[in-house]
C-alpha cells in the first residue's frame, strides 16, 4: 500500500463512502481506485488528487498533506547510485533487497533517522507519519 492509497483509504472509512460510490463519483472504475489504494497502480495525477480533495471537502493543509502524499507513492521506486559513495550504493542496495522484512518500528526509526540527517524544514513530515 502506498501512502496515498493508506490515506484514501482512511479517508473513505472515516466517512463512510464505499469505494464503488466513490470512483462513480471521480468517474473512475473501481478497479483503479482499488489498484491505487493497494499500491498496484503508479501515483495518482494532479487532476485526481484534486477531485478526491473536491469528494472529500479538503482544503488547505489536508490537501497539501494528500497531495504530498500522492507525490510519495510510486510503488515502483528506481535510485540512481551513480557518482555517489560505495557505502551509499550499499545502502541503496540493502534497502531494496530488505525493506519488505523490516518491522514497522524499525521503518519509523530509520525515517525518522533520515529526517533528522538530512534536516528537513519544519512540517515536513515522512510518508508513512501522515
Amino acid at each position: 500500500m502506498t501512502p496515498f492509497g493508506a490515506r484514501l483509504r482512511a479517508l473513505r472509512a472515516a466517512r463512510g463512502i464505499t469505494l464503488r460510490a466513490l470512483a462513480a463519483r471521480l468517474e473512475v472504475t473501481p478497479a483503479y481506485l482499488s489498484a491505487l489504494e493497494h499500491g498496484r497502480r503508479g501515483a495518482p495525477s494532479v487532476g485526481l488528487v484534486h477531485q478526491v480533495c473536491e469528494a472529500f471537502g479538503l482544503i488547505w493543509d489536508e490537501a497539501e498533506e494528500l497531495a504530498r502524499l500522492a507525490r510519495l507513492s510510486h510503488p515502483r521506486v528506481t535510485v540512481n547510485t551513480a557518482g555517489l559513495s560505495p557505502e551509499q550504493t550499499a545502502l541503496a542496495n540493502r534497502i531494496a533487497q530488505d525493506i519488505g522484512r523490516l518491522p514497522p518500528q524499525t521503518v519509523a526509526a530509520l525515517l525518522a533517522l533520515l529526517d533528522a540527517a538530512v534536516l528537513r524544514p519544519r512540517g515536513q513530515r515522512s510518508a508513512t507519519r501522515a
